[in-house]
């Protein structure tokens, strides 16, 4: 009888204990009293728990100064609820695209963010998730680690600024991520429209001349010997002005000539880049021994963004985080005859135990 007492003691324990975390868990989720967040001078609203702090400040980034503040509650031991907002790269479609643009402020989130959750020197790390939309505004999904917290971050780029809303914790809450994440709100992004010059009205043909009637006793002139001639073609245009040749491209509208060139082979790339960040090295790759070199072929827009990627080689498990990595390099944009193009190309990654 002893033995089977015993066995249904334990069973009653673990029971017991697991109810306990469950309970825990729920009351964990439940106990965060939550209110709707929208602080003066910001475009988003969100639900924050009470009781948060706000601070702002300035950062240097390369020859900009950025305009930093964070709204965050929680304490270090998460879990930890923060919306960074940063302002200072200004949309400017002729300069730079909206997805250099972005890339510069996750970088700058990248330097910024670590000290106000651990130190200066601990190292975060961003894995991409995929890319994200909310209400026309382009965003991102990244996992987040920074010491002994993960989570997840949803970045934004608006008109005006930058938003990243992070989850961090020591341990995995999903529904408490997904609750505070999908509060966060920003307005219809508004497209404005594109300026374009008015065309002039057409003008009505001037009336014929009518002709003088002749006068008694004079001959009458004509004007047949004009067109004994025939007209050859081109004799009508203006041999001071280039004409466009016929492999160039004719705008109606603009009136413009334009080259089309297709995009040149730049071979390896890597010495080349302004900003080559490095891949994770995935922690289930590591445990299997993963290693050698992912080769990844980008091609390069004319403004130096890289618009696509795809790995052409190396360890299977090292493949995507070499892609995500590759995507937010940048380039000096590159010139061809003093026209812009587009550069072919290869980006390598060496991976050892």
């Amino acid at each position: 009888m002893r033995p089977v007492n015993t066995l249904v003691l334990a069973v009653g324990s673990l029971l017991l204990a697991g109810t306990q975390l469950l309970v825990s868990a729920q009351t964990e989720s439940t106990s965060i009293e939550w209110e709707t967040f929208r602080p003066e001078g910001e475009e988003f609203t969100i639900q924050m728990p009470k009781g948060s702090t706000a601070e702002s400040n300035e950062q240097q980034y390369h020859k900009m100064v950025l305009r930093s503040r964070l709204y965050m509650s929680g304490p270090k031991s998460g879990p930890i609820f923060a919306v960074a907002s940063i302002s200072g790269i200004k949309s400017n479609p002729v300069a730079y695209s909206d997805f250099q643009r972005l890339n510069s402020y996750v970088d700058a989130f990248k330097d910024w963010f670590p000290e106000k959750v651990r130190t200066k020197a601990t190292p975060l790390k961003l894995t991409l998730v995929g890319e994200k939309s909310l209400n026309g505004h382009n965003g991102r999904e990244y996992r987040v680690s920074i010491a002994d917290l993960s989570g997840t971050a949803h970045v934004f780029a608006t008109r005006k600024r930058f938003y990243a809303v992070v989850v961090l914790n020591t341990k995995k809450d999903d529904d408490l991520q997904q609750q505070f994440l999908s509060s966060f709100v920003l307005p219809e992004k508004v497209v404005e429209p594109a300026v374009t010059a008015a065309r002039p009205e057409p003008t009505e043909p001037a009336a014929p001349a009518t002709a003088a009637a002749p006068q008694p006793g004079k001959p009458v002139v004509t004007d047949e010997k004009k067109d004994d001639k025939k007209t050859e073609p081109g004799a009508n245009l203006d041999p001071n002005v280039d004409q466009p040749k016929p492999a160039d491209v004719v705008d109606d509208k603009s009136g413009t000539t334009e080259k089309k060139r297709g995009p040149i082979s730049g071979g390896v790339l890597n010495g080349k880049a302004l900003y080559l960040p490095k891949p994770d090295y995935p922690p289930d790759a590591r445990s299997a021994k993963a290693a050698g070199t992912v080769v990844v072929q980008v091609t390069v827009d004319e403004q130096g963004a890289v618009i696509s990627a795809k790995a052409v080689s190396g360890h299977p498990a090292l493949q995507q985080v070499c892609v995500n990595a590759a995507l937010q390099a940048r380039f000096s944009p590159t010139t061809l005859m003093g026209d812009p193009v587009k550069v072919t190309g290869v980006l390598t990654y060496n991976f050892a135990q």
